[in-house]
């Protein structure tokens, strides 16, 4: 008799059913007590909370409260369901019955509001934070607080909250077993808004290092790469952000390198760090970033110019092939050939990389690519010049030779600037590099 009660318990639980409840208990007073002793798997409140039954748990807990710290064969409360599930409603009415269960933890050392930072539940998160503000605090599996299992799951909202709620530095920099940060996170999952709101709204420690001596822009480079990536590395940078590479030139003091105890905050130059040395290690920084910028550019330009090159040769004009155009076919080839070979240089160039002085190397490359551009220029000229008809050459030579001379000055006065760009920055970079 006692388990077909229970049995019917159960199935009031999942339908919310407050009559039936009560009528169970008026046959049976202990119906309660023996649940509460005999249950293997989850209590009828954890099933009325999982369901979102209001009225049932505020029922049950005004009669039995002691369910209310009762756990599951997950070791999850009625309380971690209900805030997994958002209901707010029921999330009140159980913290009123017992405070204490909001730092209930289960398996996985999660209380209640890590399970609804983790779902979004951001009302229920508010309701949490205010009864038991201390649960925010507690750390989960691995080392991870909650602000880490929001950047996991991708639940900004509800980092934004705690955030501004807990207002504290330490906990936006706290670092798990592996020593990666929310940043470092953030950075691994390419959760470019949350990685926006820490570099903008918060003292996130840019260039921390989590256990591998990585910064968040080391984790950046080592991940898949996506379409997120140049934007992160522009908001990383904008703000300090720095590889760990670079942060071992620095030298906080005489006798040591840089270490963790002495990290670059975002927005702020560390107070032991020279003006000059930060100075110069983000002139390099920006000299790196220009180089790889300027090398993937050039490689896009030369792969497009080698296949023009490439369909040009196989397929030239037709008029090329007459007897009377002869001359024209060879100066026709001899472009067409330059310029292919000019591509194909740079990209073999850029593959295997030379051991030059990076901007020397860039400008040799940029070099070639005006060659390959000139050269593709006058087998547009030869082309066009054979497929017009006689009564136009006239015309078409003039302007085409007008142009000629334009591109040629343009050509010749960008080759100038760069040149002595390239000269006055190297310069400035040596000098700054030896005082």
């Amino acid at each position: 008799m006692a388990a077909i009660l229970e049995n019917k318990l159960y199935e009031a639980a999942e339908e919310g059913n407050v009559t039936i409840f009560l009528e169970l208990i008026h046959q049976d007073r202990l119906l309660l007590d023996r649940v509460l002793v005999n249950y293997s798997v989850e209590t009828p409140l954890h099933v009325a909370a999982l369901l979102g039954h209001t009225d049932f748990v505020k029922e049950m807990i005004r009669r039995k409260p002691e369910f209310t710290k009762e756990v599951d064969s997950r070791g999850l409360t009625p309380l971690h369901l209900a805030s997994a599930k958002g209901y707010v409603q029921i999330v009140k009415a159980l913290l009123f019955a017992n405070p204490e269960v909001c730092l209930a933890v289960d398996a996985a050392q999660r209380n209640p509001l890590h399970l609804a930072a983790m779902k979004g539940q951001v009302e229920v998160l508010k309701e949490l934070v205010r009864v038991r503000p201390r649960a925010a605090r507690v750390a989960v599996v691995w080392g991870e607080t909650v602000l880490h299992l929001c950047v996991k799951h991708g639940q900004f909202e509800s980092l934004k909250l705690l955030i501004e709620v807990m207002n504290d530095h330490e906990i936006v920099n706290a670092k798990d077993d592996y020593g990666m940060t929310i940043l470092h996170l953030a950075v691994a999952y390419k959760q470019i808004e949350i990685i926006k709101f820490l570099l903008s709204n918060t003292r996130v420690e840019v260039n921390g290092l989590n256990a591998n001596g990585l910064t968040a822009l080391d984790v950046l480079t080592q991940s898949r790469r996506g379409l997120k990536d140049f934007d992160i590395a522009e908001s990383l940078r904008d703000a300090g952000g720095l590889r760990a590479a670079d942060i071992s030139y620095l030298r906080p003091g005489i006798g040591g390198p840089w270490t963790e105890t002495t990290p670059l905050i975002a927005h702020n130059v560390p107070t032991n760090q020279t003006a000059r040395e930060y100075h110069l290690l983000q002139k390099t920084t920006k000299k790196d970033d220009w180089f790889m910028r300027k090398r993937d550019s050039l490689m896009v330009v030369a792969s497009l110019m080698a296949t023009m090159a490439f369909e040009a040769g196989l397929t030239p004009p037709g008029g090329l092939i007459a007897e009377r155009n002869r001359s024209y076919y060879s100066q026709y080839l001899a472009a067409n050939t330059i310029s292919f070979i000019a591509s194909m240089s740079i990209i073999l160039l850029l593959v295997i990389g030379l051991p030059f002085k990076r901007r020397l190397f860039i400008w040799l490359m940029t070099v070639i690519v005006w060659i390959a551009i000139s050269s593709m220029s006058l087998t547009y000229r030869i082309s066009l010049l054979v497929s017009t008809p006689k009564s136009q050459q006239l015309i078409v030579t003039r302007v085409l030779e007008f142009a000629i001379v334009v591109w040629l000055g343009v050509m010749a006065l960008l080759l100038l600037a760069h040149t002595i760009r390239l000269i006055k920055e190297e310069n400035a970079f040596t000098i700054t590099l030896h005082q």
